[in-house]
């Protein structure tokens, strides 16, 4: 049996959750079957059973447009682009809206069966016409037509199984099937090195609360920096932001951290803020002196080998995302030994335990933007919780073992490949 797995996101252009999740997929799907990945970019290489083949939109469409719809015909036009590959294979499976047409597309013109993964949904993420523009109304139009024609729909958890049944009440519930997302637990482990700690201006020596992220409305990160203020002054917060979804965002995330910069007392004024380069790359810490709150901002996505010595070192790793079907980044936290703080949203509440591998924050949403309806009781409740684990370091151990221990008896891609395989075999041949 032979595969087709459409993405956006595949290595080395990986910037989500779900380019993770396909990554690690189709080399688990390997060792079991032939795989053809059809992903954006120039990337193409054969090893084994896993065949990659990367293509960027057609130059015609998408050049010379910077308006934000441009996204979403870009996706179409090559999803279009790619249906002259898709002729060999048995099954195609896409990710995401960004690749939902091939999916629908290869099923009408070569007959095969359609799986279609869900790790977000376009009606409950309204923000995302703030990034796409009037593109938000294709990018909902795709995943819509692709959700209701598919033959099979894996929801990345049960919660997002329920959100596809309310927001699209067509569909059979008999064609959606639960599979997690995974870790890779011999590469996400805890690591002794923090050479990467010092790369980015972290004090080893001090305890540091964590975010590993976009810069994006989903993630949340803008409500964590708002909970800063509310946190024991001097302690040290590290954001691994990157990649804003659009360049408003990017501007309120520094106006947010240079505004709690001044506020802190005993932070230096927001033109005083230490500046090292690396690469190229700006990095930004505030109050070296450690008489306010210390926030280290690192303005890219980091290394997966430094992610790891980052999330190993953590007193606490915090995801105040308000929209989360899973959350790979809680997975690789705790695979790597640390407790969480998250919000009680989505797929969350299966990853972690309340109590046990870290501490959840309820979350009351918008029913029509979908942000926290009490925005300051929100960053409130995140710093209680943060601070809650900080004045207790036994405890954080004892939750870190908890949720590396859970991790490897629940989330190894090893069981996930196998249950994505079992659902191929059901479709082919039908």
């Amino acid at each position: 049996m032979r595969v087709g797995l459409i993405t956006r996101e595949y290595p080395p252009e990986v910037y989500g959750g779900a380019g993770v999740h396909v990554e690690y997929l189709s080399r688990e799907l390997a060792r079991r079957i032939e795989v053809e990945v059809h992903c954006w970019g120039t990337q193409r290489s054969d090893e084994g059973n896993l065949h990659v083949r990367g293509e960027l939109p057609p130059p015609e469409v998408s050049a010379g447009s910077d308006a934000k719809f441009s996204a979403a015909v870009d996706a179409l036009a090559l999803n279009l682009a790619q249906m002259k590959d898709l002729g060999k294979i048995d099954i195609v499976h896409t990710h995401t809206w960004y690749a939902a047409m091939a999916g629908f597309l290869a099923k009408k013109l070569y007959g095969i069966p359609f799986v279609l993964t869900t790790h977000s949904l376009e009606p409950l993420r309204a923000w995302k016409a703030e990034q796409l523009g009037s593109g938000y109304a294709m990018s909902s139009w795709m995943e819509r037509t692709a959700i209701l024609d598919a033959d099979a729909i894996i929801a990345v958890s049960h919660g997002t199984k329920a959100d596809i049944l309310r927001a699209y009440p067509e569909v059979d519930a008999a064609k959606v099937h639960v599979i997690y997302n995974g870790i890779d637990l011999k590469q996400y482990q805890y690591t002794p090195q923090t050479g990467a700690l010092t790369k980015y201006g972290v004090d080893p020596a001090k305890p540091y609360v964590l975010f590993v992220g976009r810069i994006t409305r989903q993630k949340g990160v803008t409500h964590l920096v708002d909970a800063v203020r509310f946190l024991e002054p001097g302690t040290q917060v590290v954001l691994c932001a990157g990649a804003p979804d659009t360049p408003e965002i990017g501007a309120e995330m520094r106006a947010k951290v240079e505004a709690l910069r001044r506020e802190t007392p005993g932070s230096k004024p927001a033109g005083h803020e230490q500046m090292t380069r690396d690469g190229g790359r700006a990095i930004a810490t505030g109050d070296p002196t450690g008489t306010g709150h210390n926030v280290v901002w690192i303005e890219q996505m980091v290394t997966k080998e430094e992610a790891i010595q980052l999330y190993s070192h953590c007193a606490v790793f915090c995801c105040p995302s308000v929209y989360e079907p899973f959350g790979i980044i809680n997975l690789e936290a705790m695979a790597c030994g640390a407790p969480v703080v998250a919000s009680a949203v989505g797929g969350i509440l299966e990853v972690v335990v309340d109590g046990e591998t870290g501490l959840l924050v309820p979350f009351d949403a918008d029913p029509i933007t979908g942000f926290p309806i009490h925005a300051d009781r929100f960053a409130r409740d995140l710093a209680a919780r943060i601070a809650e684990l900080m004045s207790d370091a036994a405890r954080c151990k004892r939750m870190g073992a908890a949720g590396r221990k859970r991790v490897e008896q629940t989330f190894a891609w090893e069981a996930i490949a196998a249950q994505t395989v079992e659902l191929y075999r059901s479709l082919v041949g039908k």
